[in-house]
């Protein structure tokens, strides 16, 4: 087994469920906090389903866009957090 048929047959399948895994916290999630964790680890998945896309094609670029939307959701991690620390002062 190649390099290239262990992430396409193994790893894609498994972070296929993990984004069904956590979308569904993100539908039942009883908090915001919940959402937000979702939702920023539904980022980092996209980012490893991108990395390995990457591999795939032998593409290195992609790589690139998948650093800037790592810090793309962190900030947006971030702000959200310092959003409900403020909300919750009030």
């Amino acid at each position: 087994m190649t390099v290239e048929e262990f992430l396409y047959f193994i790893i894609l399948p498994i972070l296929a469920l993990s984004i069904l895994l956590v979308f569904y916290r993100f539908l039942i999630g009883p908090t915001i906090s919940d959402r937000i964790v979702a939702v920023d680890l539904v980022v980092t998945i996209g980012i490893g389903v991108i990395a390995v896309y990457s591999i795939q094609t032998n593409q290195p670029t992609f790589l690139d866009i998948a650093l800037i939307f790592g810090l793309i959701a962190f900030l947006g991690t971030v702000a959200y957090s310092t959003y409900l620390e403020k909300r919750k002062k009030k």
